[in-house]
């Protein structure tokens, strides 16, 4: 595992994360029942790693206002929050690969000695949701699991925090049957990855030129359009 020193959502942690599959993205590799993935979205989402590996640079259309905004709520009460209730104390990160820096994540924290944690801020209803259900999103299953994958830690917490609600906190322990599909997927991955990009610098008669294309970064929108905070929001 190797920590890279950076602030999430900055260019370098656009760049350090383009090319390769990140815990963010396992979903689209394996389903929410831990079967592989196969057809046209595990064929999109390597072309659109090639595609960034090629180029140097993220593709367009990470980040947002929506992105923002948990992000303030995250580092203002959520984080604060899981410190407060449970005594542990969190280790900030901005990018984590494998020793091979073939895949990534991006952890909200690691939690000493032997896990993380992955905090979402959603609107009332997905929390409501999430909260009555009382387990792990599928929707965000793959990127608990994959988080423990790459960081080789032992378990997750999930936290659903959203301002005026009872907060969700869950752990989630590691499942070596879980880790052994997302092994099996990333290394198919990896093997049709390495055989298109051979293929891509034999049509072009070499790697392509080390110019990285300039980094989009997310246009934070007039004070006017900021939307007013509600009490209880």
């Amino acid at each position: 595992m190797k920590i890279h020193d950076c602030i999430q959502g900055s260019p370098e942690w656009l760049r350090l994360r383009a090319g390769i599959p990140t815990a963010s993205e396992f979903h689209r590799l394996v389903s929410p029942t831990w079967k592989i993935r196969t057809g046209d979205g595990p064929a999109t989402f390597l072309a659109e790693k090639l595609a960034e590996k090629w180029t140097g640079a993220p593709l367009p259309a990470i980040g947002g206002f929506g992105a923002l905004e948990q992000g303030t709520i995250l580092e203002e009460e959520a984080l604060p929050w899981f410190e407060l209730e449970t005594g542990l104390a969190l280790s900030r990160v901005g990018f984590i690969t494998t020793d091979d820096d073939r895949m990534g994540c991006s952890p909200d924290s690691l939690v000493e000695p032997d896990g993380g944690l992955e905090c979402k801020c959603p609107q009332a209803p997905g929390h409501i949701a999430w909260l009555i259900d009382g387990v792990l999103p599928e929707a965000h299953a793959a990127q608990v699991h994959g988080c423990m994958y790459v960081t080789g830690r032992n378990w997750w917490r999930f936290l659903s925090y959203r301002r005026g609600f009872p907060p969700l906190l869950l752990t989630i322990e590691r499942d070596e049957k879980i880790q052994a599909v997302i092994r099996e997927a990333l290394g198919a991955f990896q093997e049709k990855f390495d055989k298109a990009w051979e293929l891509l610098c034999e049509k072009n008669g070499g790697p392509p030129a080390r110019r990285a294309a300039p980094v989009e970064q997310p246009r934070e929108p007039e004070p006017s359009m900021w939307p007013r905070a509600e009490a209880g929001t």
